[in-house]
């Protein structure tokens, strides 16, 4: 864990973000998730309790001083009241305070069944703000197809490889760059995801041949940085995520699909879908597939086309019924 991102924050948060990261296995980026959420948390105590100058600006307002004496004394109201602060006031939608919510569980939880240091916990009787649930976006098996064929450029076997993962592996942005050459085994591809777990991916043959065409360019490449990396920036290091999502814009474009709101994460939705739809997948094997700890999570990837459901209707038992005319008795 890098500390000096934490310089401000007490002890007993960076005591739990250690144990998040090194007991618990959680990323890094979700351990800073977590320390901007509470700092947002305890800037709000303290300026809602006059604990910190009348002039002084939200984001200024120093965390340091919080100790299990201020942690001990809050209440599910104080919660409450924070909850209508970050609604109104920072304007933050269900899917934000949710994840707001789920770290201060996760921390008084740790404060007070892990080291003891409080009796009470606030947040146990805490409900979560309901989510909506909407369907994903995803390219079609057309555009999919478009999207693939209109890939050029100096780096299109590089690029064109990237995609294809995407599209046939459903792989998330951060497991991607994070591919190795040694993570590519044969027909096997081991994936580093959320939590440090590993899972296997297995290639299927599109995958194959573009990994074929990248690693012959990859070979006459002089100067690698990061011998490790299986995808190279321009620079000769290990490609950085938002050159992949500009990659992912400039080749929808291409293919004539920049109007549509898709994205580099809505390639992993199109994965899912496709696989589900096109090739029968059982919704235990995607979400293994997917890397998700929750089968909930990988239900929304389930959704049906309209193609579907229009089938559904047609093939009703009752699509043909037809009330016989009954003469009324005199």
């Amino acid at each position: 864990m890098n500390r000096d991102m934490f310089a401000e924050a007490p002890v007993v948060v960076i005591d739990f973000l250690s144990y998040m990261e090194t007991i618990k296995g959680k990323s890094q980026k979700t351990v800073s998730e977590y320390y901007i959420d509470l700092r947002t948390f305890f800037r709000f105590i303290k300026n809602s309790r006059g604990l910190c100058p009348k002039d002084c600006e939200f984001e200024e307002i120093n965390i340091s001083d919080v100790d299990t004496k201020l942690l001990a004394s809050v209440t599910l109201s104080d919660i409450y009241e924070y909850l209508f602060y970050i609604t109104r006031d920072r304007h933050n939608n269900a899917a934000t305070r949710s994840r707001k919510i789920s770290s201060l569980r996760s921390f008084y939880k740790y404060l007070c069944d892990k080291v003891g240091v409080i009796k009470d916990n606030p947040t146990r009787s805490l409900e979560t703000p309901k989510k909506k649930r909407s369907l994903p976006k995803y390219l079609s098996l057309e555009e999919s197809m478009e999207f693939l064929s209109d890939i050029d450029g100096p780096f299109k076997e590089r690029d064109y490889c990237i995609m294809t993962i995407f599209l046939n592996c459903g792989l998330r942005l951060s497991e991607l760059v994070g591919l190795n050459k040694n993570s590519i085994q044969g027909d096997k591809m081991t994936v580093t995801g959320k939590g440090n777990k590993e899972r296997t991916v297995y290639l299927n043959k599109a995958c194959l041949d573009a990994l074929e065409l990248h690693k012959a360019k990859y070979n006459q490449i002089d100067g690698i940085k990061d011998k490790n990396a299986l995808f190279l920036s321009r620079l000769k290091t290990r490609i950085s995520p938002k050159t992949v999502q500009w990659l992912v814009k400039k080749n929808l474009a291409n293919a004539g699909l920049s109007d549509k709101g898709y994205s580099t994460h809505k390639l992993r939705h199109t994965a899912a879908t496709l696989m589900y739809q096109y090739g029968g997948v059982d919704i235990r094997v995607l979400q293994e597939l997917l890397g998700h700890e929750n089968l909930s999570t990988t239900e929304i990837y389930t959704h049906t086309s309209s193609v579907q459901l229009k089938d559904a209707s047609t093939n009703s038992p009752l699509s043909g019924f037809k009330p016989k005319n009954k003469q009324k008795k005199e």
